[in-house]
């Protein structure tokens, strides 16, 4: 069954590269990131991998805990971190999921048959606190994820969870926000003290409310 926004996270029990977890627990009051892998040992996970370890400290700023899946075994993953830790210049510092069952795979459903039949698609989901999901991104395991891209919705995520406001396209940390329309044009003072702009009626814009 498909995972929808708004869901809660399918809760689990599974060993990882850094013991078992029961991923409720595990996340805490904390935002999650779940991103699976088609398998071990294959060369665009490798750089995804290590590029996650590099941007360990970005997602602890934004209280955010990542958690890989890849549907090989404990041994095979101690394996290809090394490999990952030499070839990428880091040292992978969170967990991997061994997922030999297809357990977690099949709760999130990552494996879609069309594709391939027996590995996971490139599944990305952003939990939040509240433990519902706030983000589903799926890419093809032929291409690699955008971090850059996974930070920015988060920060969007983030932000918008606090404020009435949406962020507009291409939008990035700093740059000015929407407000929500459910709030009255002569109400934005109030609750946007650093100014607005009205573009359109149902189109106004204030600068990020906590900058």
């Amino acid at each position: 069954m498909a995972i929808r926004l708004g869901d809660i996270a399918p809760d689990f029990s599974a060993q990882t590269t850094e013991g078992p977890i029961n991923f409720h627990e595990w996340l805490g009051d904390s935002w999650g990131l779940l991103f699976s892998h088609p398998a071990d040992y294959t060369p665009v996970c490798t750089t995804e991998l290590g590029r996650t370890a590099q941007l360990k400290s970005e997602f602890e700023k934004r209280n955010v805990k990542v958690l890989a899946v890849s549907v090989d075994g404990l041994e095979s993953h101690k394996g290809w971190m090394q490999d990952i830790n030499e070839t990428q210049n880091t040292t992978v510092n969170f967990p991997i999921i061994a997922d030999e069952d297809r357990k977690v795979a099949t709760l999130y459903d990552m494996i879609h048959p069309n594709a391939n039949d027996t590995l996971t698609v490139r599944s990305v989901f952003v939990i939040g606190p509240d433990k519902k999901v706030k983000l589903t991104l799926t890419y093809p395991a032929s291409t690699g994820r955008n971090f850059q891209e996974i930070l920015r919705v988060i920060d969007s995520l983030q932000l918008t969870a606090n404020y009435s406001i949406a962020t507009p396209a291409d939008w990035k940390e700093g740059d000015d926000v929407v407000v929500s329309p459910a709030i009255a044009t002569e109400d934005i003072p109030a609750k946007f003290p650093k100014g607005h702009k009205v573009i359109k009626p149902y189109l106004r814009t204030t600068p990020q409310p906590n900058k």
